[in-house]
């Protein structure tokens, strides 16, 4: 298996709110026309909003049975000065901020915040990594 992640996709219990808070409250733009799942292009790979239980059903696991998978999805900025606007929009936008944004311990500042369905977002400025134009993270080499 190749070392590569190409989707995320984010069970959401009311989609058209899901899809109105990524696409209407933080800008991103739809990928796709389809009515059952939104497709975000997020990079070198793609975000997707799903209903809850057409997540369980795929995976083949009773819906009772998915809650947070102790992940976090990660935002990272070009600038320090970044976090804190990115946090303000998606407060505005509906989300709850879970952390103010704060030096963190490893060098960098961070904060993070939920979407109206919980999935928890960590938005940084890593002052140790470099940002392609296309938003691509690139860490140095060991």
């Amino acid at each position: 298996m190749e070392q590569r992640l190409s989707v995320v996709t984010l069970g959401v219990a009311d989609l058209e709110r899901a899809r109105r808070f990524y696409e209407d409250g933080l800008g991103w733009q739809r990928n796709n026309t389809q009515q059952e799942i939104v497709f975000f292009q997020a990079g070198g790979l793609v975000v997707a909003l799903y209903p809850l239980a057409n997540l369980a059903k795929d995976a083949g696991l009773d819906e009772g049975s998915l809650g947070f998978g102790a992940i976090t999805l990660a935002h990272n900025v070009r600038q320090r000065e970044d976090v804190d606007g990115v946090l303000a929009e998606a407060e505005a936008a509906g989300a709850h901020i879970l952390k103010p944004a704060e030096d963190a311990f490893w060098g960098g500042y961070s904060g993070c915040f939920a979407d109206p369905d919980g999935h928890p977002w960590e938005v940084a400025w890593n002052p140790f990594w470099t940002m392609d134009s296309d938003g691509a993270v690139r860490m140095p080499a060991p």
